[in-house]
């Protein structure tokens, strides 16, 4: 089991989804969580709630938008006076599916700027503290697209690579800092597949749509095509995976993108 007590983990975009399960999962362990996303004030409240339920002995939430510099750095600046990250979590993204045709400059703007730059400024913030204290974790939530390409994605698939190659990075000026004992510092990416969020839903809508909108065909078009389990994921499983990857025992796992995609990206 891994014992995060003492520990403070940021984990961006944790008001829903993945994110939310990556924090609870970290709670459980006993991390206090630094919780972030866009929400108003009765979702960012119900969100703390639901991740102190899961076992955080503190839960507090702060707002940034991850494409205003500005913004990261005072959201970095004040979970540090919390006395964090131990662990930073980069899970916020958006995706637009647009063809190289249709897109415009403000598509690609938001989503590097969400993607990829966000998750540059928090990583350049936090890992030095990481590295005099000689722990630290940060699990950048890539995707199979970080990985390998589909039609209609340019700007996302674009951030994703980015972020797989930033981490490596990161990886290697860290990989010797801290010991076995303190726990190290890594830097890794979890690249998920088809898993049940609300980010994939205008895809599956658009699916549906060619099923006399039937949703479960809708996601059934979609696993046909990509993902050869033809099973989507929880986001609990990749809050297990991220929850492992903070072990001790995890302190010479760094550099490594690992999918959770069903067999994606095998083929």
């Amino acid at each position: 089991m891994t014992d995060l007590t003492g520990k403070t983990a940021l984990v961006t975009g944790s008001v829903q989804g993945i994110g939310l399960a990556i924090a609870k999962a970290l709670a459980g362990a006993g991390a206090r969580v630094a919780v972030h996303g866009l929400a108003n004030p009765e979702e960012a409240q119900a969100a703390v709630a639901e991740i102190k339920a899961a076992g955080a002995p503190d839960a507090r939430f702060f707002s940034a938008d991850m494409r205003d510099v500005a913004a990261v750095e005072t959201m970095m600046a004040d979970v540090a006076a919390w006395g964090g990250p131990d662990i930073l979590v980069n899970n916020a993204g958006i995706q637009k599916t647009v063809s190289f045709a249709e897109a415009d400059a403000a598509t690609w703007d938001a989503i590097i700027g969400v993607n990829l730059s966000g998750v540059y400024h928090t990583m350049r913030l936090a890992l030095p503290a990481m590295a005099e204290q000689g722990f630290g974790r940060v699990i950048n939530i890539a995707s199979v697209h970080g990985l390998v390409a589909s039609v209609n994605k340019a700007p996302y698939v674009a951030s994703k690579f980015g972020v797989v190659g930033m981490s490596k990075v990161a990886a290697l000026e860290y990989a010797a800092s801290g010991s076995r004992a303190s726990g190290g510092v890594t830097v890794n990416c979890i690249a998920p597949g088809w898993t049940e969020t609300a980010i994939i839903e205008p895809q599956v809508a658009a699916r549906a749509a060619l099923h006399g909108g039937d949703r479960d065909k809708g996601v059934a078009d979609l696993l046909a095509e990509k993902q050869p389990s033809h099973r989507t994921s929880d986001p609990s499983e990749i809050g297990a995976l991220a929850l492992w990857l903070c072990s001790p025992v995890a302190h010479n796992v760094t550099g490594v993108t690992i999918p959770v995609d069903g067999g994606w990206t095998a083929q």
